[in-house]
């Protein structure tokens, strides 16, 4: 998923010594010492350096970390080389791009043992070519101060955003070019079905929805909450944009100025996959038994913003005082998507852009 640069404002170093680690991680038959496995990922993809030391001080294995942009790009160049990849581990690919990668047949099929320790809910393939790490909601976010000043009910359900109240309020992502675009899209699918979602674009059309390429504009640049001077208080972002506000404060502060529709989100699943034709296949089992470890979930939220898939990793205090998670959010199988998206992505084109 690939999560908004304010949110990983951290180094990301090209090259990590990594190793798997004893503390709730499987062990793999096979010689591994003295490896290098290439693990090809996102520009959003951050770890902790501790983690990385302890990860090291266990075993001779290295990663050579190859990012490649935003998640469908890289998984798109995953499929392009399938024949001569580039890499060992895939690291990135969510649900809403997951079936283009498993129909192209870029992934060995492992399952981790450390897999009973994710909830059924985040395991999306029965076949487990990949292995779900982390997920995350994509929500609309609101700004708390601009509700209060105007004296404005902040909206609770996406047929909300339909009212007159908030016409010429609410930016959006392009979902052919935005991550998170599309995961709203994908909501508005899921909430309204087939033949009938269409329409609720026209409501947003007619209410003067903005559209624009991605999130850093839409946050930064439209959004009133963002820090840029923007004008319209509702935007497309995430459920963990709250406590990444907080966190990532200057100068600090205790209070988050925005907040969160949980009726409006749409779950995205963030998962790691073996590359078919490894070399090294022992040593990239070793690496995603690791992403499943506590050491490394517990290591997730504060570096990529998102929530470990590991049930039961204790969350940092600005997580539990400040994201507020969706009870249920909107979700679509990945065979759905994959069988619906390019022509989604059409009609919405054809809907909103016209």
């Amino acid at each position: 998923m690939r999560i908004h640069k304010l949110l990983v404002a951290l180094t990301v170093v090209a090259s990590l010594a990594l190793a798997t680690t004893s503390t709730g991680a499987a062990t793999t038959r096979g010689k591994t010492n003295g490896e290098t496995i290439r693990l090809v990922t996102h520009d959003s993809f951050a770890v902790s350096q501790d983690v990385l030391d302890a990860f090291t001080a266990r075993t001779g294995i290295k990663v050579e970390v190859l990012q490649g942009g935003d998640a469908g790009t890289v998984v798109n160049q995953a499929i392009l080389t399938k024949d001569n990849p580039i890499g060992d581990v895939l690291f990135g690919v969510d649900n809403t791009f997951l079936t283009r990668a498993l129909q192209a047949g870029i992934f060995e099929r492992y399952q981790s043992s450390a897999l009973d320790t994710v909830p059924e809910s985040l395991r999306l393939d029965p076949k487990s070519r990949v292995t779900p790490v982390d997920y995350g909601d994509v929500c609309i976010n609101y700004d708390k101060q601009w509700f209060q000043s105007h004296d404005v009910k902040v909206p609770k359900t996406l047929q909300d955003l339909t009212k007159p109240a908030y016409k010429g309020k609410l930016v959006v992502e392009d979902p052919s070019t935005s991550s998170p675009g599309l995961a709203f899209l994908l909501a508005t699918i899921s909430a309204y079905g087939a033949g009938k979602w269409q329409h609720y674009w026209d409501q947003l059309r007619a209410n003067d929805v903005q559209v624009v390429d991605g999130w850093e504009q839409a946050y930064f640049d439209e959004f009133s909450g963002g820090g840029g001077g923007g004008s319209r208080p509702l935007v497309v972002s995430y459920a963990s944009s709250p406590p990444a506000s907080v966190y990532l404060a200057d100068p600090p502060t205790d209070e988050a100025t925005i907040g969160t529709m949980t009726g409006a989100c749409f779950r995205q699943v963030e998962f790691a996959g073996i590359l078919k034709g490894t070399a090294h296949a022992a040593a990239a089992r070793k690496f995603v038994d690791f992403m499943l470890s506590e050491q490394f979930q517990k290591d997730i939220p504060l570096q990529m913003f998102v929530f470990p898939a590991r049930d039961g990793t204790p969350l940092p205090k600005v997580f539990q005082q400040f994201a507020d998670v969706p009870t249920d959010p909107y979700t679509l199988t990945p065979t759905k998507i994959g069988a619906g998206r390019d022509e989604w992505i059409r009609e919405w084109t054809g809907t909103v852009l016209r």
